[in-house]
């Protein structure tokens, strides 16, 4: 029995220590983590200089409060603001956060220019949270089911549909920004089309709007450049991190530019727990440690011998709708639901998810190996191609016999 709520459909598996890209379990048993904490431990487990950093750093301070200055927060505001070419860096404990705290400049700086009903245009399928705000602002029916009513403020359209934002703009005065995820985790692994996300720039720069963009899953390195927008070479207003930037310490960062800059003074928002020296100093080191051992290099290495490997192994099975994604960010759609893979994966000693039921959904480590890229195809393309070339069970034949009766 245990006193925990019931929020979670946990495996069967409890583990004791990690080191590298590998997890370790109650009873000795080795599990290849392609999933990293949800692509938070980038660095992998136990790195040797995160370990002794944040040791370093337990031994020192853990917290002191905002009440005080916080000499770590600037040192790793200074550099997220060097990496990204913005300009200013509120620090929280979660991508949740960060993201509230992006949508909290929104109103604000609606209300500053007169315009305190200002809408946020949001993407089908974008994952922004689970906080009231953030779950208003995503697309998934499932998470949101039961907590109506939302907060207002937000106009839904089409992914990677240019048109569908500029009819929006274009109708409803109150738009005053356009928020996005580049790389959509949660919704699937879609990667948005380059073109698409320099013309939403280049209107969001004619209207006079904040270009927002969610980088708390494909950010700090995971698709080979520091954050997944630069890949379209433009900058955003607004830009939100977490996951990956503290490698497992708790962390989230709302980073502001240009107009977004100097909307918010003391008083309008705070924390007690974010930008602590502890979480502060996991965000230093990460970041480091990605910049010195090429790790962003590696992702694009190993995300493209992860994908090319499943594409080999997979072709010709029925069921593969499409493998997809950016650098160590990958998704492998199927044309069933497919939930079930993760508890067959786990008995390969490989850790997966699946996401918006039925992309089989892969983050490893940042650290990971050509071997192990390839130990990933190997352990994981004989259970898709199992599961894939399995009959259906006879309910789902009838299932299917009374949908084409319908």
């Amino acid at each position: 029995m245990t006193h925990l709520m019931n929020t979670y459909n946990r495996l069967p598996v409890a583990f004791t220590h990690g080191k590298g890209a590998c997890l370790y379990d109650e009873h000795g048993n080795e599990y290849l983590d392609a999933l990293a904490g949800i692509a938070v431990n980038g660095v992998g487990h136990a790195h040797p200089k995160l370990t002794a950093a944040l040791t370093d750093q337990v031994n020192r301070l853990i917290h002191t409060s905002n009440v005080y200055r916080v000499r770590e927060q600037e040192l790793l505001a200074d550099r997220i603001c060097q990496l990204s070419g913005m300009q200013e860096v509120f620090f929280g404990n979660s991508g949740s956060e960060a993201n509230e705290a992006a949508l909290k400049l929104v109103r604000m700086l609606g209300h500053k220019r007169g315009q305190p009903e200002a809408q946020t245009i949001v993407m089908e399928r974008a994952w922004h949270g689970r906080t009231l705000a953030t779950l208003a602002a995503t697309g998934s029916d499932k998470a949101r089911k039961g907590f109506e009513p939302f907060p207002t403020g937000f106009i839904q359209v089409p992914y990677n549909d240019i048109a569908a934002v500029k009819r929006i703009v274009d109708s409803d005065r109150r738009v005053l920004a356009v928020w996005l995820e580049v790389l959509q985790g949660e919704g699937g692994i879609y990667v948005a089309d380059l073109d698409y996300v320099k013309a939403l720039r280049r209107l969001c720069d004619e209207r006079g709007l904040l270009l927002m963009i969610d980088e708390i899953q494909s950010g700090i390195g995971r698709t080979g450049k520091w954050f997944a927008h630069q890949w379209a070479d433009i900058r955003p207003d607004v830009m939100t991190l977490a996951k990956g930037l503290g490698s497992g310490v708790p962390i989230g960062a709302c980073v502001a530019a240009g107009a977004a800059v100097g909307v918010f003074g003391p008083g309008n928002h705070g924390t007690t727990f974010g930008g602590n020296p502890l979480a502060m100093r996991a965000g230093i080191e990460t970041l480091a440690i990605i910049e010195s051992d090429g790790l962003m290099a590696n992702a694009v290495a190993q995300g493209s011998r992860i994908i090319e490997g499943i594409k080999r192994a997979l072709n010709g099975v029925s069921g593969v709708v499409q493998v997809r994604g950016m650098g160590l960010m990958i998704g492998i759609e199927l044309d069933r639901p497919c939930n079930e893979l993760v508890r067959r994966a786990l008995a390969r000693g490989l850790l997966i998810n699946v996401t918006h039921d039925t992309v089989i959904r892969l983050l490893p480590p940042l650290i990971l190996s050509a071997e192990e890229a390839l130990m990933i195809v190997d352990r994981l393309a004989p259970v898709i191609r199992t599961f894939l070339t399995a009959p259906l069970p006879a309910s789902a034949n009838l299932d299917n016999a009374d949908q084409k009766a319908a």
